[in-house]
């Protein structure tokens, strides 16, 4: 790379460059020297977008990354043997040099590199206003924050297995010219120091909200650091800090919900408004949009309605969460989620766009979660009272006539099964089942397919991880393999 920043710029910002013809002239028309990148406040909201458009990237949050993770865990079983699909995924079976370790592992570390760029521009720039200047590098940190979370879980064993194992390289600095590869795997401890640290930070730079509901959802306010950190700290069994960041945000009295200026969070009464409707409601903390252009359309075959309803590449295994009764009540709300393929099998009609451009809006961060993790925090800290009142919060949306028996709420370990039960039914194709088989240092279980028999893998194996990409170790000399 020459001794040059290129930064890669939304259409808006493309039409601000040079349009010299010369053929002589070899510097791309898409791309901006560095002393050029920042001299305007649209040139720094062109570049808060791009950050946000490298989750959007379809191996990533744009889709590919939830499969990839409902692949891996135990609710699903592969219909598709062909490589493109995911099939070595489903069986366990990757290596280092797969085209999707590869693919994730450098999606997550361009948006990486997009929000550091940002923050080392924000540092000392007055072309804009230091309220703009605290929005966006709020925005960069909890960007930044939530790749490192995905990248951490993705590559390294879980937190509560072995906290001092290798992680991931913590790349901290804008990379501005060829020569910064090699640098070692922080610790997996060090990584979720640093997401913790991201998380407050940007918690208190993020405005409370924007002014439309489509921005609420799709860039990081207050109430999105919150809730992330409520996931992060589950993963780390440290509870009592889940109940700290989740009291910030539900209110401890039916119905549970948070309002703030123009902030209103709470379950949306109808599912339907969140897998079928704006995508904008209350439910709604973080998604990854998709507008109605070619250039923000996902290809079909990594889109999330195309590989659990309309081809299906996963179908809803019997072992798995199916077999709950949840399933085969018509009174529950989710059951009118699953349908049947041509085939015979169960599917998952969460995602309901099923004809191609499939722009289904893809939920990272919803309001439920933050809810159940809030419940579990508070069951595991004694306070089953409110537990229970969380969790029936979430069963009663989907049916409001449901009573738990007693023996499954009535002491601390079964109201946790439960609520554990209740995320793998409430969060069903929205890819945290694993992080929850691997947080509670759980065996991957066998699962049936198609396909055959995926075998079940012991914590301590090494497929239990994903391996660290070839591409990295070849260009990293300090980056050890799995």
């Amino acid at each position: 790379m020459k001794k040059a920043l290129y930064i890669l710029l939304t259409m808006s910002l493309i039409s601000l460059a040079s349009c010299d013809k010369d053929f002589l002239n070899t510097v791309p028309n898409t791309t901006i020297n560095e002393n050029q990148a920042f001299t305007t406040p649209k040139q720094f909201l062109a570049h808060v977008n791009n950050m946000y458009s490298q989750l959007q990237n379809p191996n990533f949050y744009g889709g590919r990354f939830i499969i990839f993770n409902e692949q891996r865990a135990d609710e699903f079983g592969q219909n598709d043997g062909n490589a493109a699909t995911g099939s070595a995924v489903w069986n366990q079976n990757v290596a280092t040099t797969n085209e999707y370790i590869n693919d994730v592992w450098a999606a997550a570390y361009r948006a990486i590199s997009s929000a550091n760029i940002l923050l080392s521009q924000l540092e000392n720039t007055r072309i804009i206003s230091d309220s703009l200047k605290n929005i966006y590098s709020g925005e960069a940190k909890f960007v930044r924050a939530l790749c490192y979370l995905s990248l951490v879980q993705t590559y390294a064993k879980p937190y509560n297995v072995d906290k001092s194992a290798p992680g991931v390289p913590l790349r901290l600095i804008a990379i501005t010219s060829s020569g910064h590869n090699d640098l070692a795997r922080s610790s997996v401890e060090q990584i979720y120091t640093q997401i913790i640290q991201d998380l407050d930070e940007a918690e208190n730079l993020l405005p409370p909200y924007y002014l439309t509901s489509y921005l609420n959802t799709t860039r990081a306010r207050k109430v999105t650091s919150i809730a992330l950190k409520t996931r992060v700290y589950l993963n780390m069994s440290k509870y009592e800090k889940v109940v700290e960041e989740g009291s910030k945000i539900v209110s401890t009295t039916v119905p549970f919900r948070y309002t703030s200026g123009s902030t209103n969070l709470a379950l949306e009464s109808n599912l339907s408004l969140l897998f079928n409707g704006s995508y904008t409601g209350s439910e709604s903390i973080l998604s990854i949009a998709f507008a109605n252009t070619t250039t923000e359309t996902p290809p079909s075959q990594f889109s999330l309605a195309f590989n659990y309803a309309v081809q299906p590449i996963i179908f809803l295994a019997k072992g798995g969460i199916l077999k709950d009764s949840v399933f085969n009540n018509s009174q529950d709300a989710r059951n009118k989620l699953c349908g049947i393929s041509k085939a015979g099998h169960r599917i998952l009609q969460k995602f309901m766009i099923t004809t191609a451009p499939f722009r289904d809006f893809v939920p990272v961060i919803r309001y439920a979660e933050v809810m159940l993790n809030y419940s579990e925090a508070l069951a595991r800290t004694g306070n089953t009272v409110l537990s229970t009142e969380l969790l029936n919060a979430v069963r009663h949306r989907s049916n409001a006539g449901f009573q738990f028996e007693n023996e499954a709420i009535s002491t601390n370990e079964s109201l946790i099964k439960t609520i554990l039960n209740e995320r793998r039914i409430e969060f069903l194709g929205e890819g945290l089942r694993l992080q929850d088989l691997q947080r509670q240092g759980l065996n991957l279980p066998s699962k049936t397919g198609s396909i055959g028999t995926a075998p079940e893998v012991p914590v301590g194996a090494k497929n239990y991880i994903w391996p660290i990409p070839s591409g990295e170790l070849s260009s990293n000399k300090l980056c050890t393999p799995n």
